[in-house]
């Protein structure tokens, strides 16, 4: 059976004066999850937010929050961000020479752990660890900023890790320039996790925005079944 679909709109694209705000419309518009974007200068050109922050808005919402840390080392920061109330960890596979070790990590900490993987990176990269992770985040973009195109390249990518996964009870979640003309591509594909930033917080109508990437995900599902 396939996996839900689910929407977790990004707070990287939203009004960072008022997260908590932000975070309460998006989940009373219908996101699934909260997605929170993690970098740090380093492992890709940008800055957002740290654990703190995180543990700030964990009480606006009870959605589950996926914590992507686009940073290395992440080791260090992993334990921090779990008591911080991250639900899902995702690590990325270039971040570290220990891959494995992360994921272990994240597990012993009692959350679920994903994997993203960068344009550049093959399928390959996450072919050993498997049985460590909960989903795999395949970037649509290069990391580091909201609201860039769309790679179409990466659809062979998300074919390619759905083959991989078999009849394992893996998610791959997608991330960069979804929107109500991509979602469809992606989850023909077989990706079901879509994280959405600049398409939900384009405008005031979170919920019909949130809406009408799903109804296209949902559209491409009934017609691939």
């Amino acid at each position: 059976m396939a996996h839900e679909i689910i929407i977790a709109p990004s707070i990287l694209s939203s009004d960072f004066a008022k997260l908590g705000e932000e975070v309460r419309a998006v989940d009373k518009a219908g996101g699934d999850w909260i997605h929170v974007d993690v970098m740090d200068g380093h492992f890709v050109p940008n800055i957002t937010i740290g654990p703190e922050v995180v543990q700030a808005l964990r009480p606006h919402s009870k959605k589950p929050f996926d914590v992507h840390l686009m940073i290395a080392p992440c080791d260090p920061y992993l334990e921090p961000f779990a008591k911080a109330g991250s639900d899902m960890i995702t690590v990325h596979a270039e971040a570290g020479p220990h891959l494995d070790r992360s994921l272990q990590y994240i597990k012993s900490l009692g959350k679920k752990a994903g994997v993203a993987i960068t344009p550049s990176t093959p399928e390959t990269a996450v072919a050993y660890v498997l049985d460590k992770v909960d989903h795999i985040l395949v970037m649509t973009v290069n990391p580091g900023f909201g609201g860039q195109s769309f790679i179409p390249a990466q659809l062979h990518k998300i074919r390619a890790i759905r083959k991989m996964i078999g009849s394992r009870p893996i998610h791959i979640e997608v991330d960069g320039g979804i929107n109500t003309e991509t979602a469809p591509l992606v989850v023909e594909a077989g990706a079901n996790i879509l994280v959405a930033g600049s398409a939900v917080f384009k405008s005031s109508a979170y919920a019909d925005n949130i809406a009408a990437i799903r109804k296209a995900a949902m559209r491409a599902r009934a017609a691939a079944a």
